[in-house]
Formats: C-alpha cells, sequence, structure tokens
C-alpha cells in the first residue's frame, strides 16, 4: 500500500478536531484542503448496499446533468448523414463525419472521447458495436448520445452532462467538479447529482441503500457526507 505523505497526514490530523455536519462545510475545507500546486478534481463516491437490492435493479447506469459542468474536456465525435454534416461543424463536435467516420471507427482509428449518433445512422453503425461497446462508445438514446438536435446534444455531452454506472462491487464514484470552482458551483453541482438519483425509477436511490458517500479533492483527505443533508 502507497504511504500517505506528511502532508496528507498533517491535514488529516487537523480535521479531527473540526466536526462537518453540513455539504457547504465539507465542501469549504474540500477547497481549502491539500494545498497541491495544480488544479485538482473533486470527488464524489458512494457505496451502495447491492445485498438489499434484488436482480437486474442493481446495477445502475444514468445521466447527469451538472450546472456548471465538472471542468473535464471531452472530445466529442459526431456520426451523421451527409445533409446534417454542416449543422454537426456548427455544434462545436470536434470529429465530424458520415461514411468516412464509419470506416475510421471499422478501422479502429478512434480519436474521440464521446460518439453522437443521428437516429438515421443506428442502422449502421450497430455493426460496429464490437468495436464501440467494450470502450464505452456506443451511442444510446437513454444517455442523450442518439438525438437529430445536434447542437443541443454535442453541449450537453461536453459541457454539462457526465455518465455514471456502479461497478460490481456496487461502488460509484466520479468528479462533479474542480477545487478552482466557487463553492456555490460545487454546492449546486453536488444538489444536482442528487436530485437526479433520487428520481432514478430503479430502488437504488432511497437512502436506505447508500452505506456510505465520500466528496474529496484527488490529492486530499475525503469527508463522509449524510445523504438527509444533501
Amino acid at each position: 500500500m502507497k504511504k500517505k505523505s506528511k502532508r496528507y497526514k498533517n491535514l488529516k490530523e487537523s480535521l479531527k478536531k473540526k466536526e462537518l455536519k453540513t455539504a457547504d462545510q465539507v465542501i469549504k475545507e474540500v477547497k481549502n484542503g491539500s494545498g497541491v500546486k495544480f488544479v485538482e478534481s473533486v470527488d464524489l463516491s458512494l457505496k451502495i448496499n447491492l445485498k438489499k437490492i434484488k436482480g437486474a435493479e442493481n446495477s445502475l447506469r444514468t445521466l447527469i446533468d451538472l450546472p456548471h459542468g465538472n471542468g473535464k474536456k471531452l472530445k466529442v465525435a459526431v456520426l451523421c448523414d451527409e445533409n446534417k454534416l454542416n449543422e454537426a461543424k456548427k455544434s462545436g463536435a470536434d470529429v465530424v463525419g458520415s461514411e468516412d467516420l464509419l470506416k475510421k471507427i471499422s478501422d479502429k482509428n478512434i480519436n474521440f472521447d464521446k460518439l453522437i449518433c443521428t437516429p438515421s445512422m443506428m442502422a449502421k453503425i450497430g455493426k460496429l458495436g464490437k468495436i464501440l461497446g467494450p470502450k464505452g462508445l456506443m451511442p444510446n438514446p437513454k444517455m442523450g448520445t442518439v438525438s437529430d438536435d445536434l447542437v443541443k446534444s454535442v453541449d450537453k455531452v461536453k459541457n454539462k452532462s457526465i455518465e455514471i454506472k456502479n461497478d460490481k462491487d456496487g461502488n460509484l464514484a466520479f468528479s462533479i467538479g474542480r477545487k478552482s470552482f466557487p463553492e456555490n458551483k460545487l454546492l449546486e453541482n453536488l444538489k444536482s447529482v442528487f436530485q437526479t438519483l433520487k428520481k432514478d425509477k430503479s430502488n437504488i436511490f432511497n437512502g436506505e441503500n447508500i452505506k456510505k458517500i465520500y466528496l474529496s479533492s484527488s490529492m486530499g483527505p475525503s469527508f463522509k457526507l449524510n445523504f438527509k443533508d444533501i
């Protein structure tokens, strides 16, 4: 196991004397902590009690809208018919194509983080599922990556939406922003996450099934959050 630095241990020790109860107090400490020379991400981690959830319901995959994004820059590609190429280019996408992009994907020449596809191209891209699926790049209507409204979809995928899913042990971990974000924006992003999860139709997020919630910066200590306080 990797040893913790002296800076980390000193910070952890100083925090033992503080009693943090609310989400805004925790965010303030996360922003003030660690003191490294680069801009850290602010990360949310959840542990779900899968033993209380039966069947396929214990698998969560959903889209979260963060009002202020999480600061991560994604390279987005758009696959569409020839008659929508101009719209795709104006949408802010980094990679745009039709049959030529299909050929690149078929050749495993993939240089993007997310792929948005128009409904008319789904039949063609379905044949490339074995290439895109394992990379998590297969377009999905529920994830906002199959759409005819390219401007709106590209903006959401690049600047606002994040896709989350739990692993086999019930862990969820993702970034909700950067330490450089103002406290109010981090708090709004955090609340948006839980507003979405509470509305999820599965039985995962009813409060009782969440064992632990922690917020931290990428190089700082973790702070426990209470589900009821968010």
